[in-house]
């Protein structure tokens, strides 16, 4: 139970960290509005790194994301028994998460009466730089499976430093791959905040685009999949 629980509550540091910097360079009269890409992608690392910190200590594995976490059990590192409460424990955080920082800026969406003005559902959840779904699809496969790949191989650190070489994993790919679709990578890190977003009274919230919401699903299973079939040959 207590690995269930590390899930929950790692993914909600998660999106605590990542969706918080997303509201600080959206939202009117935060301080670190205009702040740039690398800005943000700095900040989903290290939120990464936070978050797995933290369920490990529950002596969770610290996927915090549903997409590894089939990845985990395609390669036998969990079981398969394992894998709907990972799951529905990484959903739960995420909602959670989403929510604290939903209430945290609260003055500041009221103060962003418009998606011009930067209150939008990109805040808390993922949309494409081009609205091409093929191509976004195959954006998020593309980076879930480097991404996937690259920490499957990373080896042995010295003990405590394998989260924090994966938080610059995620910066790296937010700095390489990440600017065509916002790098889901995780399909709770998305459907989570995005369904926060949808039911929680945000003041001039505008619309969640549910029907993109496909691509940050499925893209990342599909890409994390593939980056486990590979390193099974191996």
């Amino acid at each position: 139970m207590d690995a269930y629980l590390g899930e929950f509550v790692g993914t909600m540091i998660l999106i605590i960290l990542g969706a918080g910097a997303g509201a600080s360079i959206n939202l009117n009269k935060a301080y670190a509005k205009g702040q740039g890409w690398l800005y943000v992608a700095f900040a989903w690392g290290m939120a990464v790194a936070f978050g797995v910190y933290v369920a490990a200590s529950f002596g969770a594995p610290g996927h915090l994301n549903p997409a590894f976490t089939i990845a985990a059990a395609i390669s036998g590192m969990i079981k398969w028994s394992q894998v709907v409460g990972f799951i529905i424990a990484q959903m739960l955080g995420a909602f959670v998460g989403a929510a604290i920082v939903a209430i945290h800026f609260y003055p500041h969406f009221k103060a962003s009466k418009s998606e011009a003005e930067g209150n939008t559902v990109g805040i808390f959840a993922t949309k494409p730089a081009i609205n091409s779904p093929v191509f976004n699809f195959l954006s998020e496969v593309i980076a879930t499976f480097t991404f996937t790949y690259i920490t499957f191989n990373l080896g042995n650190f010295t003990e405590g430093l394998k989260p924090f070489i994966v938080g610059f994993v995620i910066f790296a790919i937010g700095a390489s791959l990440g600017s065509t679709t916002g790098y889901a990578l995780n399909p709770a890190r998305d459907w989570g905040p995005r369904f926060a977003y949808t039911v929680l009274p945000i003041p001039h919230k505008t619309a969640a685009h549910w029907e993109y919401a496909w691509v940050p699903m499925c893209g990342p299973i599909v890409g994390a999949a593939i980056a486990a079939l590979l390193f099974n040959l191996q």
